[in-house]
């Protein structure tokens, strides 16, 4: 019975230092431009005779109803849309509603809800972030190249890429209804496993960006929360220890 306790209480501690992590992530990219917060999903397990196929001749009936303490199952990923602030900076734009940016180093496509954008080295529209290496590409598919003479580069509400009255190409829009199919890969970019992109008609608003998803007081809240079961969980396993020590040395003492 004991050890049984020892299994519940180090599963909840499992637990729990599982959520604190996803938390600290989440919390470390509070300022990430179009961040998606993640959330720890939690399974509460049934005891091994009812998950077993075969089920147990046997069944203690007070172990029964303890039911088999609770395991992490994989991260779930929060799509909600962020807020949009003002940033002023031309080559600034966020997608109101559905969609991602598709970017690309040349060798991988990646997705993105990051709009902002600036010109590389070799003159082509690319993330901030990365140091211009993902290039953000067009409805075409393609990289967006910007040329040194003709006028101020901007983007109009539909992503169309204007360098003065000249428009040079539009920024590809993608999405899919599958959000859990979108994997992060670092770098605040997505990748897709099992589904394919669609493109998507959706407006953006120039000269701003998205922020995270992220509510850091709620996220502090729930960190606080996580720590506190933590110890609650670490302080049954002693208890227990404590309990299992009494029995073996004075129950068990033979008089």
């Amino acid at each position: 019975m004991s050890s049984y306790g020892f299994w519940l209480s180090a599963a909840g501690m499992k637990v729990q230092q599982h959520r604190q992590s996803i938390l600290a992530n989440n919390l470390a990219n509070a300022s990430t431009t179009g961040f998606k917060r993640d959330l720890a999903v939690v399974l509460s397990r049934q005891v091994e005779s009812q998950e077993s196929p075969s089920g147990f001749k046997f069944a203690h009936p007070v172990l029964q109803g303890l039911g088999g303490g609770v395991d992490v199952r994989p991260t779930y990923q929060d799509h909600a849309q962020g807020n949009i602030e003002a940033t002023n900076q031309p080559l600034d734009v966020a997608i109101k509603g559905e969609g991602y940016f598709q970017v690309s180093d040349g060798t991988e496509t990646r997705y993105t809800r990051d709009g902002e954008f600036v010109l590389n080295a070799n003159g082509e529209l690319a993330l901030a972030a990365g140091d211009g290496k993902w290039k953000v590409l067009s409805d075409g598919g393609a990289p967006i190249a910007i040329g040194d003479e003709g006028g101020e580069v901007g983007i109009s509400k539909d992503g169309s890429i204007l360098q003065g009255d000249t428009v040079l190409a539009k920024i590809g829009i993608v999405t899919t209804d599958d959000k859990q199919a979108l994997r992060k890969v670092g770098e605040n970019l997505f990748k897709v496993v099992g589904v394919e992109m669609e493109p998507v008609n959706s407006e953006l608003a120039t000269k701003s960006r998205e922020t995270s998803n992220y509510d850091v007081m709620i996220g502090l809240a729930r960190m606080i929360e996580a720590s506190r079961a933590y110890q609650l969980n670490a302080t049954m396993i002693q208890l227990q220890d404590q309990v299992t020590g009494q029995a073996a040395n004075t129950v068990g003492r033979v008089a």
